[in-house]
């Protein structure tokens, strides 16, 4: 609750917090300092991973040709950067600081410093080194960031970085998908206010979760849900009569165990009121890490469909009941009166 409304500011910042207060009273309007790190040592740089210069899969002539070797790495040099005292002073909780490893964070980083790390790297820590990475999440706010290489724009799937407890995953707001409606569909919670509270198991530092080996931490759900009917679902764009022959994928999205997609059989030619009396069963095991996605689309041929609209909402969201779930497009736009309607029933 305390958080509701503010904002954090992240940044390089100028001395300490303690410094920071004893500035409080004096007028630094105008002011600025100076910090210095290496060029090429930012906590945006990836060191681990560059641009593929060449395919895996190359044809015998291009495998009998010699690669050039890259260029020699540049050595890295200081440089200095100015900040304005005043927007250094903004900076409390999240002090940007370089990040080296989970032991030298665990030995000199103050709780107050945050580090980036590129999706690539983080990836791997998540396969190798889990148990650490929950372990410096429990400590330390951690932002996972694209690789430099999505010239595109597209994403990644953020929901293995929350299973880790990362704090700020970074995701191309412009670009629609499902990984924006994961991320929509997760801070619903806390009425929407943009902040949510990790489980238990994420920021107690004597954890010892981890995505692949959930153990003791496991409190499985089972998760029934009738899908009943629809109601108004938006016409189809590339139905020839737009009339759409809708079906219905409910997805959940959590750790590896969790990760599961059913779909209901196709209504052909009604989108007004479909109506499919179908239902689904889920063992969820750790449902306070796991959302779930409705996500109704036109049967176009048996391997393409056309996207009509969908909601996502943690699991723990969901009330036992007769339900609507309203349907939004693929930009997170309202698509009222657009809805399905579903009995929940878990214990």
């Amino acid at each position: 609750q305390a958080l509701k409304f503010k904002i954090l500011v992240k940044n390089k910042k100028i001395g300490t917090t303690e410094e920071r207060r004893l500035r409080r009273d004096l007028d630094s309007h105008g002011e600025t300092g100076e910090i210095s790190e290496f060029e090429n040592m930012s906590d945006e740089d990836e060191t681990d991973e560059k641009a593929l210069l060449y395919p895996k899969s190359e044809s015998s002539k291009r495998k009998s040709e010699r690669r050039p070797s890259p260029p020699p790495r540049k050595k890295a040099k200081m440089k200095k950067i100015k900040i304005a005292i005043a927007l250094s002073d903004l900076v409390v909780y999240t002090k940007s600081e370089k990040f080296v490893s989970f032991e030298h964070s665990l030995a000199n980083q103050k709780c107050y410093e945050n580090n980036s790390i590129g999706e690539v790297r983080a990836r791997k820590f998540v396969k190798h080194s889990a148990k650490e990475f929950v372990s410096h999440t429990s400590r330390f706010i951690t932002r996972i960031y694209p690789k430099g290489t999505r010239t595109n724009s597209s994403n990644y799937n953020p929901q293995e970085f929350w299973n880790v407890g990362c704090q700020m995953v970074a995701l191309n707001f412009q670009t629609p998908g499902v990984q924006m409606e994961l991320q929509n569909g997760k801070f619903l919670d806390n009425g929407g206010c943009g902040y949510i509270l990790k489980p238990e198991f994420l920021r107690n530092r004597n954890s010892t979760f981890t995505p692949h080996n959930v153990g003791r931490y496991s409190k499985p759900m089972s998760l029934s849900l009738r899908l009943i009917s629809g109601h108004q679902l938006p016409p189809s764009n590339l139905s020839k009569t737009n009339k759409a022959d809708p079906l219905v994928q409910i997805e959940i999205y959590g750790v590896p165990e969790d990760q599961a997609k059913k779909k209901s059989s196709v209504i052909k030619s009604n989108a007004l009121s479909p109506r499919w009396d179908e239902t689904f069963s889920f063992t969820v095991q750790v449902p306070e890490l796991a959302l779930i996605r409705f996500c109704v689309e036109d049967e176009i041929s048996l391997v393409a469909n056309e996207f009509l609209g969908q909601y996502t909402l943690p699991v723990l969201s969901l009330s036992k009941g007769y339900r609507n779930v309203p349907l939004l497009s693929k930009d997170g736009g309202d698509l009222e009166p657009a809805s399905l309607f579903v009995h929940v029933w878990y214990y």
